[in-house]
C-alpha cells in the first residue's frame, strides 16, 4: 500500500504545482489565487473521499491511497502559511486576513459539500 500512496502522491505534487502555475499566470500574483483554488479544491475532494468511505461505498485502500496520498501532496498548509506571511511583510494585512478567513471558512465548506455530495 506505501507504494500506492506514494504515487497517488506524485500525481498530487504534480497536478499542484502545474495548476498553481496555471492559475497564477491567469489571475496574477496579487493575491494566492493558485494556493486558495488547489486547498479548496483539495478540501471538496477529501470531503468526496470521507463521505464515501463513511457511507461504505468506498474501500479503505482507496480511502488511504487518495486521501492521505493524493490530497496530502495536492493540498499545502506550508504555503499558505509562507503565503500569508509574505503578504504581510509587504503590509497588506488585510489581504492576509481574508486570505487566511476565506481559507479556512471555505475550506471546512467545500469539504463538506464534497461529504454532502457523496453521502
Amino acid at each position: 500500500m506505501m507504494i500506492w500512496i506514494g504515487l497517488a502522491g506524485v500525481l498530487g505534487a504534480l497536478l499542484r504545482y502545474s495548476l498553481g502555475k496555471v492559475v497564477s499566470r491567469k489571475l496574477g500574483t496579487s493575491f494566492p489565487w493558485g494556493t486558495w483554488m488547489i486547498n479548496i479544491s483539495g478540501s471538496v475532494i477529501l470531503g468526496m473521499l470521507y463521505g464515501g468511505h463513511q457511507a461504505g461505498n468506498l474501500p479503505d485502500e482507496i480511502w488511504v491511497v487518495w486521501g492521505t496520498g493524493f490530497c496530502g501532496a495536492y493540498t499545502t498548509f506550508s504555503t499558505f502559511g509562507y503565503e500569508t506571511l509574505t503578504l504581510m511583510a509587504q503590509q497588506r494585512q488585510t489581504r492576509a486576513g481574508i486570505y487566511v478567513v476565506s481559507s479556512v471558512v471555505v475550506g471546512v465548506l467545500g469539504c463538506l459539500a464534497g461529504v454532502w455530495i457523496t453521502a
